[in-house]
């Protein structure tokens, strides 16, 4: 019985801790390309650095159909997506990107 009770609590953790990751959030910030303007990419790749200085590298159809804005130049966007961390860098699946109002 209390191995069960053990494995229904390890399980509802990774449920929980797997529905979290999947919150969609908003970032905001200067909009660039990681290849053109950062220098940190071998190929174009939109980014978002926030107002703390955190860099979002942004993917997904979206992402990439707005890179036209950023690509050679800068931008304020807001972007809205879920976040993971992959290789120590905060990557973005972009669900809706823009050019933030001012």
């Amino acid at each position: 019985m209390k191995k069960l009770l053990v494995l229904t609590g390890i399980a509802l953790a990774t449920v929980t801790t797997t529905f979290a990751a999947d919150k969609e959030i908003t970032v905001k910030g200067e909009g660039a390309c990681a290849k053109c303007a950062l220098h940190k990419s071998d190929e174009c790749q939109n980014t978002i650095k926030d107002k703390d200085g955190v860099i979002y590298y942004l993917e997904g159809d979206k992402s990439t159909a707005f890179h036209k804005n950023v690509c050679k130049g800068t931008a304020e966007v807001v972007a809205t997506g879920t976040v993971k961390e992959v290789g120590g860098k905060k990557v973005m699946t972009v669900a809706k990107i823009d050019k933030a109002e001012k």
